[in-house]
């Protein structure tokens, strides 16, 4: 079976239109919209650069795919539903971060795309209808989109949190770019949350950052590789005690192929640095 998508709308792109791709810093649970006693010039910052990712495309996308931190299953799961609800996925915060709304549509033809690509490089998948948008796509997502307009859809992450298999689910995934579909990875560079309010987190986080900043704008072939190593960078582990939070990183490199890496975002939050990354820009 062919891997081409049957939707009337899926045509070629020119390369000068191909879309890039982003990882990007999602930050903790629903802190743009509740009080989190996070610094506000963090607070701004981390706000104004998720607000200025919409800008990123050349055009419009025709729908997003997201790969989010808190997601994994088994094989790659896709969702499909048509209006995907939103999963509260956090706990202990105000009401009103029960109450947020972001009534993206679904896309049911990119899933199946997703799934077909998937096959084709003999990668399993299944669908999942019911499943819902997290809060690692709902609370970025409604800074950078608010009016929610643009079809989105979620792939988990696989369990195991291979590095080298998400680099191959990110390779198979690339021609996506041609076809309008804005890639996002949505994770932390930093994500201990015992070592958050800890006084070594600065510096560990720090060790790490520089590390993964030059391996992610490396030339490809060396990123690859280093990326796949993660766990051997400086401080690595600490930074990461679960890969959960980077592996959406691996899946957006595979989908850059050759496109170098640039840090679109330098950041802190709760004291530690946070980097987003972007390809093909």
């Amino acid at each position: 079976m062919s891997a081409r998508s049957t939707h009337p709308s899926d045509r070629p792109t020119a390369a000068t239109d191909r879309m890039p791709v982003a990882f990007v810093p999602h930050g903790g649970g629903p802190w743009p919209f509740v009080d989190l006693g996070l610094d506000p010039a963090e607070h701004a910052a981390l706000s104004e650069y998720l607000r200025s990712l919409r800008t990123l495309p050349r055009r419009p996308p025709r729908a997003l795919l997201v790969l989010s931190a808190h997601w994994e299953e088994a094989v790659p799961t896709v969702m499909t539903a048509e209006r995907p609800p939103l999963l509260f996925d956090y706990h202990g915060f105000p009401a009103t971060a029960y109450q947020l709304t972001w009534p993206a549509p679904g896309a049911p033809w990119l899933a199946a795309r997703v799934q077909a690509l998937l096959r084709a490089a003999g990668i399993p998948s299944r669908p999942d209808a019911t499943r819902g948008f997290d809060h690692g796509t709902f609370v970025p997502l409604l800074l950078s989109y608010p009016d929610a307009e643009v079809p989105t859809i979620q792939l988990s992450l696989k369990q195991g949190l291979n590095p080298a298999e998400h680099l191959a689910i990110g390779r198979a995934l690339a021609p996506l770019r041609d076809e309008g579909v804005f890639i996002l990875g949505s994770g932390m560079s930093f994500h201990n949350l015992r070592l958050f309010r800890d006084p070594r987190a600065p510096r560990i986080a720090e060790d790490f950052d520089a590390w993964l900043r030059a391996a992610v704008t490396a030339p490809a072939t060396q990123r690859d590789a280093l990326l796949t190593q993660w766990a051997l960078g400086p401080s690595a582990t600490l930074a990461h005690p679960r890969a959960e939070h980077l592996l959406p990183l691996l899946v957006i490199a595979g989908a850059a192929g050759d496109d170098r890496g640039v840090t679109a975002y330098g950041g802190t939050s709760w004291g530690v640095r946070l980097s987003a990354y972007h390809f093909g820009t």
